[in-house]
């Protein structure tokens, strides 16, 4: 299986489905960030710090990571970022233009694997915003080198993933409420399951996951060169064990 393929048709089809990452921010928030009132998110409840942008956005050149869906950059582009968007699903880019469309905002898309930035020179970008996406990608520390690469000098990283623990769990049985140890980590759809536990997600046409260390989500990041200046948790809304724990680590890295 071409997993890149596969997750991009598959999150096309989310975005028909109207999952709740592929629904445009409403006319009202971009009011507001044209205020300088924002507020986005990298995990999936707990807003990203204000202070982890600059306090003024406008000519910041913003790369928004994996990041589509019309739910981030535009926000950012009302408050003044130049914000290129890039990712692997057409379908979330397009809600990316219908909101610069709606609300006559300049963002420019980009279709790509997380990856690969190489449709970029060496520090073309202030900040990248990556919100919880990497879970898609069957290794991760290709994009912390990839993102070093295209960050200035100082330049910012924020980045929010998935806590491995999540994926240790029987997941039909974790859809009831229930908590069973079923997997060791790490943890991939495509190698960790049995042909007919992958097609609970394959006949449905829903994206593939994979698991990554802390080794590599956060050692990754500092193997690349970046240094660890925020971090903080968060919890998923549904899931039974983020009753127990945080489910959710955002990290604020800086490029020396």
């Amino acid at each position: 299986m071409n997993i890149v393929e596969y997750n991009r048709a598959a999150w096309n089809r989310e975005v028909e489905k109207g999952n709740e990452w592929t629904v445009p921010v409403s006319a009202e928030k971009i009011e507001a960030a044209g205020r300088g009132d924002f507020s986005i998110l990298l995990t999936e409840t707990k807003p990203t710090p204000r202070d982890w942008f600059p306090a003024d956005l406008k000519g910041v050149d913003i790369l928004c990571l994996a990041s589509g869906g019309g739910q981030q950059a535009p926000v950012l582009a009302a408050a003044g970022a130049n914000v290129t968007v890039f990712d692997n699903s057409p379908a979330q880019l397009g809600q990316d233009l219908k909101v610069a469309a709606r609300e006559n905002l300049s963002l420019k898309t980009v279709q790509g694997e997380m990856a690969d930035l190489s449709v970029f020179a060496d520090e073309s970008f202030d900040l990248i915003f990556h919100p919880v996406s990497n879970c898609f990608a069957p290794a991760v520390r290709p994009v912390w080198r990839e993102c070093y690469r295209v960050l200035r000098c100082g330049g910012t990283l924020l980045t929010g993933f998935n806590k491995p623990a999540l994926y240790i769990f029987d997941p039909l049985l974790a859809e009831k409420g229930e908590l069973e140890i079923k997997y060791a980590l790490p943890y991939s759809d495509l190698e960790s399951l049995t042909d007919e536990e992958r097609s609970f997600y394959t006949d449905k046409g829903e994206p593939l996951e994979f698991s990554h260390t802390l080794a590599d989500q956060i050692g990754g990041q500092l193997d690349a060169g970046f240094a660890l200046i925020g971090f903080y948790e968060d919890h998923h809304r549904r899931h039974p064990l983020a009753r127990f724990m945080p489910t959710y680590i955002a990290t604020r890295a800086k490029k020396l």
